[in-house]
């Protein structure tokens, strides 16, 4: 793995390039900053889409069941690897800290799928 900070210019197409090979992936998002302290602004949801919006300067994070807007980034960090990307960690407009974490699907072993009864 490696964090590497994500520049505007590439910010769109990677974003588009991540929500294509999404598949079922979970997330959470955390926002942390000295005058708000740590907070959790949700948890284990299905994840739909990310993306980038250089008009509005805005990163959009879409779930089944909310979106989550973060206007004028700052700075945008990644944490990918080969095998996928791991979070995101972005300076929003205001200085909070927000953390986008990403959960890959518990895989069970196939003698723990439900058989007949």
């Amino acid at each position: 793995m490696a964090i590497r900070l994500l520049e505007r210019p590439q910010r769109q197409a990677y974003f588009e390039r991540v929500s294509r090979h999404l598949g079922a992936t979970r997330v959470g998002v955390e926002i942390d900053g000295l005058d708000i302290g740590a907070q959790r602004e949700f948890d284990d949801l299905n994840l739909t889409g990310l993306t980038y919006d250089p008009r509005s300067d805005e990163v959009e994070i879409f779930t089944d069941d909310i979106d989550h807007h973060i206007a004028h980034p700052r700075e945008v960090y990644v944490d990918d690897g080969a095998d996928g990307l791991h979070s995101v960690e972005i300076v929003d407009g205001e200085g909070h800290k927000q953390i986008i974490r990403l959960k890959s699907p518990l895989a069970l072993p196939r003698d723990a799928s439900p058989g007949p009864i």
